[in-house]
């Protein structure tokens, strides 16, 4: 009685292993067949938009991948940290490509943030003072020698007036130089202060995208890993910390799950959802 009891779980047992086999390989499939098409789709685009195209059909791939894992591979602890490990790979991979489309500081510090979302996803100039001397010793200096003595009284006469005149062109020059130093530093201030502004209002623009893209990505990471939402059936968006999902869902419960985990992501302001609930035919 006993080995037939046990014959009969063993046959349960290999059943269900098949089953989830052929569940996970049928869902392993259709990802791949979705990436290739999405793949071709990227041919028709040119430069960085290509490559992040590219890089968009990998992740919506390793979603894929893992959404099958975790539905007909709970189990298996190992599969489950492979291919979480793949989607945030991917995620990375996806927001570093997104950099090349910047320069300078603000490329340095969305790759630092790409870096900086693939760790959390997976839980875990000194400037030399110099001193330049600027001298300005160069007042003219004019001697006049008068070495006739017949006519002396006029040659003193004439170095005093060429002495008062030198001093008043010095002096007038210094002014005008003075002058035009002050409007020239004046100039030089409010060129800074203007180029200032304008690299913070575009350092400010960028952080802002990439926080709306580090959000989108969080959402999307969060909803993978989530067993009630199928993250391909939802779109996320995100526009100045608003998230904005739509797609079609079987359930009204996926649809209220999807809002409750894009409300529940660090930076989002408000969640606006047009998600419609079409159930499986």
């Amino acid at each position: 009685m006993k080995k037939i009891v046990f014959l009969t779980l063993a046959t349960a047992a290999s059943m269900a292993f098949a089953q989830n086999n052929a569940g996970y390989q049928a869902a392993h499939d259709k990802a791949e067949a979705d990436y290739k098409v999405a793949k071709d789709r990227c041919d028709a685009m040119k430069g960085n938009a290509e490559d992040v195209c590219e890089h968009e059909a990998k992740l919506t791939r390793a979603r894929a991948e893992a959404n099958a894992v975790a539905q007909h591979k709970a189990s298996d602890r190992g599969e489950i940290d492979r291919a979480n490990r793949k989607v945030a790979d991917a995620e990375y991979e996806l927001a570093k490509e997104k950099c090349d489309d910047l320069s300078g500081n603000t490329k340095d510090k969305c790759q630092a943030d790409a870096r900086n979302m693939k760790n959390t996803a997976m839980g875990g100039s000194s400037t030399a003072a110099g001193r330049t001397a600027v001298l300005v010793p160069n007042a003219d200096r004019s001697t006049v020698a008068a070495n006739a003595a017949d006519v002396r009284d006029r040659t003193a006469n004439a170095a005093s007036n060429a002495a008062d005149r030198t001093a008043v062109a010095a002096e007038n020059a210094k002014d005008k130089t003075v002058a035009a130093a002050h409007n020239a530093k004046e100039k030089t201030a409010d060129m800074a202060q203007n180029a200032k502004e304008k690299t913070a209002e575009k350092t400010a623009d960028a952080s802002q995208a990439m926080s709306d893209t580090m959000i989108t990505a969080k959402v999307k990471a969060d909803m993978a890993a989530d067993k009630t939402v199928t993250a391909m059936d939802v779109h996320v968006e995100t526009q100045q910390g608003i998230v904005m999902l739509s797609g079609f869902v079987p359930t009204k419960a996926e649809a209220d799950r999807a809002v409750q985990l894009a409300k529940g992501v660090k930076g989002v302001s408000d969640v606006k959802s047009s998600i419609q609930v079409k159930g499986k035919k």
